[in-house]
């Protein structure tokens, strides 16, 4: 029996059988899913190894530092896929997200060699890359004698690739000339509409399709609906405040960050359109926020949705996607829509985040590093963490094309990937890459706030901020 379902499972690998029917014929043979995806792993494993040399580093041990999240629980739950396939042994740090950042910068800014690679975003690597902390992984993605020729860079979306490789100059194009790949991309966010489709149909609504719909729906929902207040977004006093669902509408209606006068950067808040944009997302987080709207992280956003509390977020729609599983009371209940606030845009241009891996360039083992970021942002993998885990969103447009995946997420997470293909072309990073993004992205969400709290009144408040900005920017030289 063993030797029957091995062979199944070769003829996946070969791609004479798909995975459905695989799973289907095991069962047939009375053996249960997780043993059927072991010797399918198994089979993959075994393929891998006969293209390229995953032996060469057997025995060593490579060190990962880790942000708890669900993509690397899918990473994890793998491992052994890799360690049979290596002979390499791996051994991690986890933590919340609350510290992860701060315990990576302190790391690579003390020189340390205490992990060989980590998870970061990209937009922590226009600090960390220029300071020399980072590795540049052209080095090994262009190296023939150190990459699977079964590895296919190309696969993985190329807005992602871009967004995480720069110059270094301050204002340059992202994966512009001269830019230094510096990260590899592992799972990203998109920025939509994610929406109570209970309580959608019992008042009524559509999703909203432009911000003037957006805060309609939102005032009705909070006027309407006992307990419920319309839409959540992020307030803290954060750069992530302004990334996800903000920027994305920022964007779609053609403003910008910063722009480039003289070769130097200018702030570009002030202008009449970002007024604009800015006096009707304060409009909505007022007539229908949530109370403590200034406290607000991904966190609260999330499970407000996924309890009950908001009808409706403007953010990440893997958040929207975590809160439609198990142990949220609006399991079952959540649907997804793309949405381009601007109804003259042609479609959505939503800001991403990605989850990228990096390498240190204080490792004495960075080949080692390199086969196990290959394995984990490799193709057979990420189709393990699509299929079985949730490891949303993929970076390879071969695991978006594959059928299982689509399936899985069609059946239980209404309107997802229809958002995803309405709004991925549109989608990189809009903000405008310079070393001081933190601290300026953080005054940005400050400023906010106050004109949120009527403290300063928007056109008031954005000047203000823009003169800050350019005042900033001068000192450093930028």
């Amino acid at each position: 029996m063993y030797s029957r379902i091995q062979d199944l499972a070769n003829a996946v690998v070969r791609r004479q059988l798909d995975r459905r029917n695989f799973l289907r014929r095991a069962g047939q043979l009375g053996i249960g899913a997780s043993a059927a995806t072991y010797f399918l792993n198994r089979a993959q494993s075994t393929a891998l190894a006969q293209d390229f040399d995953w032996q060469k580093h057997k025995g060593t041990t490579v060190k990962l530092l880790l942000n708890k999240h669900p993509y690397a629980d899918a990473m994890i739950a793998n491992l052994d896929t890799f360690k049979s396939m290596t002979g390499m042994e791996v051994t991690y740090d986890v933590f919340p997200e609350d510290v992860y950042f701060d315990k990576v910068t302190a790391e690579l800014s003390s020189g340390g060699g205490n992990y060989d690679a980590f998870m970061t975003g990209a937009y922590q690597t226009w600090q960390y890359g220029p300071a020399g902390w980072l590795v540049d992984m052209n080095e090994f993605i262009n190296d023939a004698a150190l990459t699977n020729p079964n590895y296919n860079w190309e696969d993985i979306l190329p807005n992602l690739r871009a967004s995480t490789a720069w110059s270094g100059v301050p204002g340059a194009e992202l994966g512009g000339e001269g830019a230094k790949q510096w990260a590899i991309p592992w799972g990203f966010e998109l920025n939509s509409i994610a929406y109570n489709k209970r309580v959608f149909d019992a008042q009524g609504l559509t999703p909203p399709n432009n911000m003037a719909e957006l805060l309609e729906v939102a005032a009705k929902i909070s006027k309407d609906v006992d307990g419920m207040y319309g839409v959540g977004v992020r307030g803290s006093r954060s750069w992530a405040t302004i990334h996800p669902g903000f920027l994305s509408g920022y964007s779609n209606f053609n403003e910008r960050d910063f722009t480039i006068e003289d070769g130097k950067l200018m702030a570009a808040m002030a202008t009449p359109g970002s007024k604009s944009f800015h006096a009707d997302w304060v409009k909505m987080i007022q007539q229908s926020g949530p109370r403590d709207w200034a406290t607000y992280t991904w966190y609260q956003v999330g499970t407000d949705l996924g309890a009950g509390a908001s009808g409706m977020i403007y953010d990440a729609d893997i958040l929207g996607y975590f809160m439609n599983g198990e142990g949220n009371a609006e399991a079952g209940n959540l649907a997804y829509h793309a949405f381009a606030p601007n109804p003259e845009a042609s479609a959505p241009t939503p800001n991403v985040w990605i989850w990228s891996l990096g390498m240190s360039n204080f490792s004495t083992q960075k080949e080692a590093a390199w086969l196990f970021m290959q394995w984990a942002s490799g193709t057979d993998h990420a189709l393990f963490g699509a299929r079985d885990m949730d490891f949303v969103n993929p970076v390879r447009q071969s695991v978006w094309d594959d059928q299982a995946f689509q399936d899985r997420i069609a059946k239980s997470y209404p309107g997802y990937l229809e958002q995803y293909k309405a709004s991925a072309p549109g989608s990189k990073i809009y903000f405008t890459p310079q070393p001081l993004f933190f601290n300026l992205t953080t005054e940005w969400a400050s400023m906010l706030q106050q004109m949120v709290g009527n403290e300063v009144p928007v056109d008031e408040g954005l000047d203000q901020l823009a003169e800050s900005v350019n005042r900033q920017l001068r000192q450093a030289g930028i």
